[in-house]
């Protein structure tokens, strides 16, 4: 056995904790959190790369450039489903190492397409399916920290991995936009292209004519992942109790490829049927897309895993006999889903409603195509929102160790419906009108609120599931809800890009809304309720 593997574990022995756990429960937290801090900047980037695509004339239209965002967000949700059960077959050193390492291909390969604007749209489109492992990497990182602290700990430990790797999106916004500025890499960075309409960063506008490296929006990430890939490999810890037959490292490796492959396939597959041509047959529409994605990768795991594997798969498949494990995905939905939804809608959004100053024409028809001289700078401003997600997650996991997740979840729904309605009437108004700008900053308030709210639900939500499952659960069922959460990646640049497109973008934010008001309701009867089986846990 490895010295880095722990055979003896017992977090819940308060002299054990003090004496030994607690020294490497932190030691694998403050090393997971970078590593996760980097697969969500991999698996988010396309948020921010299709806005300077637009800006640089890249010949894809509005539509096709959010499905360069749908298409990681659907990636990361569906490879968030086998990385739930990573932990338990292969070991959590041996994950996070091989899973953070998997990002440098997704990573220099998207430095390259984005050298060639002439390549064709599913070059680009393939790039951004395969930046969805940054996006799984998170169910594997949670479920291994679920493991190394006690119960009363569950909430600030998950919320600190979360809220900071959660950082991942707001240091990929406002990181990009200065590494695209410079020569990164010197002659390897390539040659650099010219903005045809103004960029911005963090600081303000970049003007048009300015010259920028687009393709340093993927290479950049090489710099941090191989470092960070060795520290994994040094000084995190396998858990024999939680992961008792991983094999050796080669084995453990052999286990996360094959399953991340497994669930690669019904991805392609759906995509294939999902996207309009010429790059998929376009057969079906998103809601029917999303389960059978979900359904054929639960299958092609359950059918096609074999030996020691196959048992464990099929252990990890009780939570699903538990009616909590979905009642808990819907509401991890409404702030997960919710928090990653709008980071990955949200630039490109904010470029067409406010970048355009929407006029009609002579015969009173609403034109879309006029540049607003006012506009404000999407790339100044879009790093905001996730911020403020990321910054208050592990503040919703410390109070909800003290007032109760249930409570806690109830109270942000509430806010969530209303500030959803806010935005999209907001919305409304910032598209009909020729001087859109004077929307923005009730538009970003709003939507900074939204996001507030969403970071401490997804750490309220956590906590809760924390406390319903023992720890032989809490991991898978962690990974579950965050998989299934992760399709409003998918989801939001779909319902908000085509809702622009039709001219209703308030339609998209009242959708929510609704849904936001069920789960509202669902928490009331299953937590909160007079006779609740389990109350306000």
């Amino acid at each position: 056995m490895s010295k880095n593997d722990i055979a003896d574990w017992r977090p819940e022995d308060e002299a054990f904790w003090n004496a030994t756990g607690k020294r490497i429960a932190y030691r694998n937290l403050w090393i997971s959190i970078p590593a996760l801090l980097c697969g969500f900047a991999v698996w988010g980037m396309w948020g921010i790369i299709t806005v300077e695509m637009l800006n640089l004339g890249f010949p894809f239209t509005q539509a096709e450039l959010f499905t360069l965002t749908a298409i990681a967000g659907i990636s990361g949700a569906t490879m968030r489903i086998p990385s739930s059960f990573f932990i338990r077959l292969a070991g959590g050193r041996n994950t996070i190492f091989l899973t953070t390492s998997m990002l440098l291909a997704p990573a220099i390969g998207t430095g390259i397409v984005l050298q060639h604007p002439e390549w064709p749209l599913w070059s680009f489109q393939l790039m951004a399916l395969w930046c969805g492992v940054g996006g799984g990497n998170f169910a594997s990182s949670m479920s291994n920290i679920s493991t190394f602290f006690p119960k009363r700990m569950s909430g600030t430990a998950l919320g600190l991995n979360a809220g900071l790797g959660n950082f991942g999106v707001t240091t990929m916004q406002i990181v990009i936009p200065l590494v695209m500025s410079l020569p990164l890499l010197g002659a390897l960075s390539g040659d650099p292209m010219t903005l045809q309409k103004a960029s911005g960063w963090i600081f303000g506008k970049v003007p048009a004519g300015t010259q920028i490296w687009i393709q340093n929006a993927g290479f950049a990430w090489v710099l941090s992942l191989v470092p960070l890939g060795l520290l994994c490999w040094l000084g995190m810890n396998n858990l024999k109790t939680v992961s008792p037959s991983t094999g050796s490292p080669l084995v453990a490796f052999g286990k996360i490829t094959y399953l991340y492959t497994l669930a690669f396939m019904p991805t392609i597959v759906m995509l294939w049927l999902y996207l309009p041509k010429p790059t998929g047959l376009g057969l079906l529409s998103m809601w029917v897309a999303i389960p059978l994605d979900i359904v054929a990768a639960l299958t092609v795991m359950r059918l096609a895993a074999f030996g020691p594997m196959k048992e464990a798969v099929k252990a990890q498949f009780a939570i699903f006999r538990n009616k909590h494990t979905w009642s808990l995905t819907a509401l991890y939905i409404v702030t997960f889903g919710s928090f990653i939804g709008f980071s990955m809608a949200l630039p490109l959004s904010m470029k067409v409603i406010f970048g355009i100053s929407h006029v009609p024409d002579a015969h009173g028809v609403l034109q879309h195509t006029l540049v607003n001289p006012n506009a404000p700078p999407v790339l100044t401003y879009a790093w905001i929102g996730p911020f403020v997600g990321a910054a208050v997650r592990p503040l919703g996991g410390w109070i909800s160790d003290k007032w109760g997740g249930s409570i806690v979840t109830q109270i942000i729904s509430v806010v969530m419906v209303a500030a959803s309605v806010a935005v999209g009437y907001v919305m409304m108004q910032a598209y009909h009108s020729a001087t859109p700008e004077q929307y923005f900053p009730a538009f970003l308030g709003l939507f900074m609120l939204l996001f507030f709210a969403s970071g401490i639900g997804n750490g309220s939500t956590f906590r809760t599931i924390g406390v319903i499952y023992g720890p032989g659960q809490a991991g898978p069922v962690l990974g579950w809800t965050s998989a299934v959460a992760a399709y409003g990646a998918f989801v939001a640049p779909i319902v908000i890009g085509n809702q622009i497109k039709a001219g209703t973008p308030q339609v998209a934010m009242y959708g929510f809304a609704a849904f936001y008001a069920v789960c509202l309701v669902l928490n009331w009867w299953f937590y909160l309720r007079r006779g609740a089986e389990i109350r306000n846990p």
